[in-house]
């Protein structure tokens, strides 16, 4: 990595933890920046009823260690946002208002983009509302379209990066048979890798939403449970067909009979009391914080792989980062750009999982730590 950090490696405070309130508005939230790269960095802007700062610190810091493993020479930072009432304009206030109190550490060099619970049009109001624009930062190459066209076509490449992690670490624990697969979790992130994984001729067997699980041994129909999802990535049961089974309950999905479980969905959906349940023998974190500490150990007791979210979930982090930083190819037609980042992408994912697998393999309980120092050292 270029450049100097802000925050030594490591370090147990993040450099900036800033509270955002104005009670008119409705909004309630916090922008914590944990680390800076030649004076910048870079995260998502998550809108949950129950995201807290300590949540939102936890996330900015694994940013750090997400872009660092990216090999990008940024910063990692990350907001959160109360969700507001739900009477009209309620939601588009809170964002107006956070963008003009965010817009100072925007246009500083704080770049805060789309996360659980918002969309590009969210990231459009407050970027206005700022002032703000991608395109003026000095080392952002000149695009062949506008920042909001650009990111619209990236909507996938998280999920893209999810399901390269997940066919990498398949093939190699699991050889070259197909798999059974179970993704928790069935929003933008969930539903590319579905369709990924079984294009690649592997059978996705349960997935789960907000009401619980869906699931078909013999395989569910992945693009026909795609068009009865609405994009808060909730299923409409009524639209599936008979062979269908439904569950109740949060945590259904633990129980499937499964080769490969994909976390997509809430931090937390593991923990250590829950992790004995997992029947998998591949999981990947396609979300943020999916698995607690003591789950991961527990796993690793088990003998399970897990392919850690810093790992694999870095699609739109690395392609923003790259777009800032100018690591992203200039000159390039708008289809050509979005072709080299879905590629940097893969490749990056595909990397880093290998290097996972051979840490755990070499009988590591913690992978990130030791890749995380052989990328500095590289730097």
């Amino acid at each position: 990595m270029t450049g100097n950090p802000g925050r030594p490696p490591g370090g147990a405070s993040p450099l900036l933890a800033t509270s955002l309130t104005s009670p008119a508005d409705g909004l309630t939230g916090w922008v914590v920046v944990d680390s800076l790269v030649d004076g910048a960095a870079m995260g998502g802007t998550r809108m949950t009823g129950t995201v807290t700062e300590a949540e939102v610190t936890r996330l900015a810091r694994a940013m750090t260690t997400k872009l660092a493993l990216a090999g990008l020479p940024i910063g990692g930072a990350k907001a959160g946002l109360r969700s507001p009432g739900n009477r009209p304009g309620d939601r588009e206030r809170a964002l107006r208002a956070f963008g003009r109190s965010a817009g100072p550490l925007l246009r500083g060099g704080v770049y805060l983009g789309c996360d659980l619970g918002t969309r590009h049009s969210d990231r459009n109001l407050f970027f206005t509302e700022a002032g703000y624009d991608a395109r003026r930062i000095a080392r952002t190459p000149r695009l062949p379209a506008d920042w909001a066209e650009l990111c619209g076509r990236l909507t996938d490449i998280t999920g893209s990066g999810v399901a390269v992690a997940a066919l990498t670490a398949a093939r190699d624990r699991l050889g070259d048979r197909p798999c059974r697969v179970t993704v928790q979790g069935f929003g933008t992130v969930g539903r590319a890798v579905a369709r990924t994984l079984e294009r690649h001729g592997h059978r996705v067997v349960a997935v789960a939403d907000a009401y619980g699980t869906v699931h078909d041994p013999d395989g569910l129909p992945v693009d026909r449970l795609a068009a009865a999802t609405d994009h808060a990535g909730t299923i409409a049961r009524e639209a599936l067909p008979d062979s269908v089974a439904r569950y109740g309950g949060l945590e259904a999905w633990l129980d499937i009979d499964t080769d490969v479980l994909v976390l997509a969905a809430t931090g937390d959906a593991v923990r250590g009391d829950t992790a004995d349940r997992v029947r998998a023998q591949v999981v990947v974190e396609g979300g943020n914080l999916c698995c607690t500490p003591g789950a991961a150990a527990r796993l690793a007791e088990r003998g399970i792989t897990l392919v850690p979210d810093v790992v694999a979930n870095v699609g739109a982090a690395a392609a923003v980062g790259a777009l800032l930083t100018g690591r992203a190819p200039a000159g390039l037609t708008t289809d050509a750009l979005v072709h080299s980042l879905f590629d940097l992408v893969a490749e990056t994912v595909r990397r880093n999982t290998r290097d996972v697998l051979e840490i755990t393999g070499a009988g590591g309980t913690d992978p990130v730590p030791a890749l995380l120092a052989h990328r500095r050292k590289a730097a």
